[in-house]
């Protein structure tokens, strides 16, 4: 017997790696110092941009959104999700990125497929300004249901120490301002895919009038990245503090970033809730309260800043093209969120 016989295609792995090559190097910054390829990537920071920096690190997964792209057998916005929602899990602290990694895992290695997701990674990692210096693909007979993957993504990035942004100065009656987000991002999947075709029985292919689109389509929706509107507010230090609406929603990432004694309102009436986050509530006669664990309810970022820096955050939010952002609350006394 060989390897190939056992369900493993060297051959396949080596024209994998060959095609990202090409697709990783055109992310290289001047921090990088190694190929791909290497046993390591090799970063050096540089010296004239950080007088004390502090690396941040994250490191995360697309969840069962993987499992519309297998439905679809569309793979060319998974990886950008990857990437966004883990530039955004250090952009909260005020870094901005530097490296990342990649680890992709399968029971039969399709070089085809590999390379529309290694592209999306890539893709996102240029628009961040993020280098993509290395991973990890690996094929797993046995392991892994025949044509699925799974991946997950390694970010480290860097801030000033006196620029770390970690919500200690935020106080009562500070400002929530909330940034939209660009559909579920990439959480709350295993419940949509139970309303909306276990439960509904409509398929990715379904066009829904009041989506605009097909349910596929809607739901492999990019995870949008905040980089690009947030880093002028960090510049002119105007951030207190930064929740990412991911896994728990609102309910549970918001006080992530209050000190003790503090808590938050949130008026869900100054935002519109997105079609999407609307179908699922109706089909699957979900509750409220869960609705707003379990998704992001169309914020997808929520900056905390003070009452007299409102305009200042709005402004900035402007010129960076971002004009759907709005005010959604206020920081109070107390703890956990309080919805009106």
């Amino acid at each position: 017997m060989d390897y190939r016989q056992s369900g493993v295609d060297i051959d396949a792995g080596n024209e994998t790696v060959r095609r990202i090559k090409s697709l990783a190097r055109a992310t290289f910054t001047r921090g990088v110092l190694s190929d791909i390829g290497s046993f390591g990537g090799l970063f050096a920071l540089d010296p004239l941009q950080f007088r004390e920096p502090v690396l941040v690190s994250s490191a995360d997964g697309v969840g069962t959104k993987l499992k519309v792209a297998f439905m679809t057998g569309r793979h060319d916005t998974i990886g950008a999700d990857l990437v966004n929602h883990c530039v955004n899990d250090i952009l909260v602290q005020g870094a901005s990125p530097l490296f990342f990694l990649d680890y992709l895992a399968t029971s039969r290695l399709s070089p085809d497929v590999a390379e529309q997701v290694i592209a999306g990674v890539a893709r996102a990692c240029g628009e961040n300004g993020c280098a993509l210096i290395g991973g990890e693909t690996a094929e797993m007979p046995g392991f892994y249901a025949d044509g699925e993957y799974d991946i997950a993504g390694f970010i480290v990035g860097a801030v000033e120490r006196a620029s770390i942004v970690d919500g200690r100065r935020v106080a009562p009656g500070d400002v929530l301002i909330g940034l939209q987000s660009s559909g579920l991002h990439t959480n709350g999947y295993s419940l949509a895919r139970r309303v909306l075709f276990d439960v509904a029985g409509l398929s990715p292919s379904t066009h829904q009038a009041e989506l605009g689109m097909s349910v596929g389509e809607a739901l492999l929706a990019t995870h949008r990245s905040y980089l690009r509107p947030v880093r002028p507010l960090l510049a002119a230090t105007l951030v207190k503090g930064m929740a990412h609406i991911t896994g728990g929603g609102i309910t549970e990432n918001l006080p992530r970033v209050l000190p003790a004694g503090c808590g938050a309102v949130v008026d869900r009436r100054t935002w519109t809730v997105p079609p999407l986050f609307r179908l699922i509530q109706r089909l699957g006669r979900v509750e409220d309260a869960e609705m707003l664990r379990a998704f992001n309810m169309g914020v997808g970022l929520i900056v905390v800043c003070g009452e007299r820096d409102t305009q200042a955050v709005f402004d900035g939010l402007t010129a960076a093209g971002e004009g759907t952002a709005a005010v959604i609350g206020a920081v109070e006394r107390g703890s956990g969120v309080r919805y009106q």
